[in-house]
């Protein structure tokens, strides 16, 4: 077993929880990092190859998108073992097991992630009531089918190309990893004028400079079927969408996909992280010494969470959307006003205004005075 430890700091985590069913192949770990503001929300991921760091990574990065997003919710996350294709009878059964495995872990919100979906919170739902993203037939608000991810990531592109230099209109936008985000995320941008000009899945990717029809491409995914069914592009190994070249970059699907390897064969202007951890540390310098402006996960892609928050506290779609829009406008504002002031890479000024809010909540606790607090002994 991976020593836990090693991925302590002073923000967390709170607690790591390891689940092990053999009997019916349950096998999970749930990361709390930091509740100082709150109880903390992150998805379920469900892959073959998770791992407890990669756990631990996602969790910080919900403690840092919650809080930059203003949301009194401290950051979690769930990583399940297991292929997200299996049986949906089976996969059903994997879940409530997990729900009532972690039933008394009050810390944390169930949410969907890669792999998971509305249709699995509502057999979470079924279990135990502290989950979000829920199907609208049960009172939620579903996440994918508005594409919430999506919209805010739309705003943020709003907010970034003018940093950038260019224009949304016209823009070319590679998309990898086409699926609820990824779609999503191409969809209200080519609403606005930019040209869907590759995309990628795990099978493979496509490419069309002259432009790819999202919604053609959509129906094939709906479908079942890998991009490379759409017709008029030209087919690709799904790695090799990183040396198309495009004015936006879009990664929306596994952690590290750019890293030290093949950080060089990016031509981009603008990369806006749709999914969770998506390049290294090194290759988001490298990037930004390249002129590159790579806008963090935990600023672009919260849209996501702050509609399960304001889920979970009964608000409506319409004023969770309009709350998307708002806050990663102004944080994706804010953040590139102290790159350019302080410059600094956008990471490094992306976490210290996390860092900052939850530092502050965390100051508000009895535990962080406990050693000098008066009458403590």
């Amino acid at each position: 077993m991976e020593d836990s430890f090693r991925f302590a700091d002073d923000l967390g985590p709170l607690k790591i929880v390891h689940v092990h069913e053999p009997a019916i192949g349950l096998k999970a770990v749930l990361v709390v990092d930091n509740v100082a503001k709150g109880p903390s929300i992150g998805g379920v991921r469900m892959a073959e190859d998770v791992s407890t760091e990669e756990c631990f990574r996602l969790a910080r990065a919900m403690t840092y998108k919650n809080a930059a997003a203003g949301l009194p919710h401290g950051g979690g996350k769930v990583v399940l073992y297991g292929d997200p294709k299996m049986p949906k009878p089976q996969k059903a059964a994997l879940l409530r097991a997990l729900a009532c495995s972690l039933r008394n872990e009050e810390d944390y919100i169930f949410a969907p992630d890669m792999g998971t979906d509305e249709e699995c919170m509502a057999w979470v739902r079924d279990e135990i009531a502290r989950v979000v993203a829920l199907p609208r037939e049960i009172g939620g608000i579903p996440l994918d089918e508005i594409g919430a991810t999506g919209w805010g990531l739309r705003h943020c592109v709003e907010i970034a190309v003018k940093h950038a230099g260019f224009d949304v209109a016209g823009a070319r936008v590679a998309v990898q990893g086409f699926g609820a985000v990824g779609r999503n995320a191409a969809r209200f941008l080519v609403e606005q004028g930019a040209v869907l000009v590759a995309a990628a899945d795990s099978v493979g990717a496509i490419h069309n400079p002259g432009g790819i029809d999202v919604a053609t491409l959509t129906e094939i995914k709906d479908r079942g079927e890998p991009v490379t069914a759409y017709g008029d592009a030209t087919g690709m190994a799904s790695e090799d969408i990183v040396a198309v070249e495009c004015d936006i970059w879009i990664p929306a699907a596994r952690p590290d996909v750019i890293n030290e390897s093949n950080m060089h064969r990016l031509r981009t202007k603008l990369v806006v992280e749709g999914a969770n951890i998506p390049l290294t540390h090194g290759a988001e310098e490298y990037l930004h010494d390249k002129g590159v402006l790579c806008i963090p996960d935990f600023i672009a892609n919260a849209g996501g969470v702050i509609c399960a928050a304001m889920e979970y506290h009964g608000a409506s779609q319409s004023s969770a959307m309009e709350s998307i829009a708002e806050k990663v406008r102004r944080n994706t504002e804010q953040l590139l006003d102290t790159v350019r002031r302080e410059q600094v890479l956008p990471r490094t000024a992306a976490v210290a205004l996390a860092e900052q809010r939850v530092r502050r909540a965390m100051s508000f606790r009895r535990w962080s005075t406990f050693s000098t607090a008066p009458g403590w002994v």
